[in-house]
């Protein structure tokens, strides 16, 4: 091949080089964002309000009454809206030592970790009163489940004078255990030298993400993992076809009142995550819709699950709540199409194995 030709294939060439440097360097700015910009933000807020929480259990231990108890109560529902906000990132520092599951046991089919702590409570197992033997127990026994039974389960009300004593170390032991898993996932993920360099710095090296595609890959996935999670496993674990076959005590954080904020939170911290990495702004501009069309349907997520508020019960039993609560799913499976179709479709990505198949 000579003259015209050949120049032209050399062109050619250099124009893909040129493209494939430009797409890795965009995507590499996008794992950063979503990092810096949300990730670390976020599990650093986490880390906070459970050291918040392990205080507020101190404090109520140490001098039980109804304010402290209410105190302790305030700040469980803020660190259950924190966590959900980040819990979207289920993979990385999260998933090591079995820190999802301790930090969180759900679903719980079986009642598994109901009848744990209700065990742990009759028998007043000690080891159960200590930080760091209770990290060693069962992971139904140790995490936001368990303090949520132990501080509105039946029985709790009692917290608030000193004939719950075993109760109220139990549970502050809890608190401090989801307190150090915090911090350690906090810290991992600051840690430049740790999992975000992997992610941000794919490559043939890389034992995670050999290019820029696999760790975008991983970014997609947060958002069609999360909104399965969303919709399959919290929303239509107790909303039924028709208001007969609801089931309000299948609902997170029934008992504490926190489900439509934990709704509300998972749907905040995907929009967060998105808007923060900026993901959007990788799709072609003749497609940029397909990005302003995922806003738009997030906002519509957050506004239906603000208006579920109250006991989950009480919500189901409100034609208009339940219906909002019926609106949520809907829109959910909106966003799942336009993450797992078209935005993947318009960047050429295909999500693969879901975190949640088997549960």
């Amino acid at each position: 091949m000579t003259g015209r030709p050949l120049a032209t294939a050399l062109a050619f060439c250099l124009l893909l080089s040129s493209t494939a440097a430009y797409a890795s360097e965009a995507s590499d700015k996008v794992i950063a964002a979503a990092i810096d910009g949300f990730i670390r933000p976020a599990y650093g807020r986490l880390a906070e309000t459970t050291a918040d929480l392990g205080k507020s259990m101190i404090t109520l231990c140490a001098t039980p009454s109804p304010d402290n108890l209410a105190a302790a109560r305030a700040t469980f529902a803020r660190t259950t809206a924190t966590w959900s906000e980040v819990e979207i990132i289920r993979f990385g520092p999260i998933t090591e030592q079995n820190r999802l599951e301790r930090l969180l046991f759900w679903p719980d089919r079986k009642g598994t970790g109901l009848k744990q702590v209700q065990a742990a409570l009759a028998d007043q197992d000690a080891t159960a009163t200590d930080a760091a033997t209770l990290g060693q127990k069962s992971v139904a026994m140790q995490g936001l489940g368990a303090l949520e039974f132990v501080l509105f389960g039946t029985g709790a009300d009692d917290l608030a004078g000193t004939s719950a004593a075993y109760r109220c170390a139990y549970g502050k032991a809890i608190a401090g255990n989801i307190g150090a898993i915090a911090s350690d996932v906090d810290a991992a993920w600051r840690d430049d030298k740790g999992f975000a360099s992997q992610w941000k710095n794919p490559g043939a090296a890389n034992p995670l993400y050999r290019d820029a595609n696999e760790a975008l890959t991983e970014l997609l996935e947060v958002y069609v993992n999360g909104l399965e999670l969303v919709r399959d496993v919290r929303v239509n674990s107790f909303l039924g076809k028709d208001a007969a076959s609801d089931k309000p005590k299948q609902a997170l954080y029934w008992r504490s009142q926190g489900t439509g904020a934990s709704l509300a939170g998972n749907i905040s911290g995907m929009e967060a995550l998105f808007s923060a990495s900026k993901f959007g702004e990788l799709v072609p501009s003749e497609e940029r819709w397909v990005a302003e069309s995922i806003g738009f349907e997030f906002t519509n997520a957050q506004a239906a699950a603000a208006a579920v508020t109250g006991p989950i019960d009480a919500a189901l039993a409100d034609p208009a709540k339940r219906e909002k609560l019926s609106y949520f799913a809907l829109v959910t499976s909106s966003l799942s199409e336009q993450f797992g179709t078209r935005l993947s479709g318009a960047l050429g990505l295909t999500a693969g194995f879901s975190s949640l198949d088997g549960d």
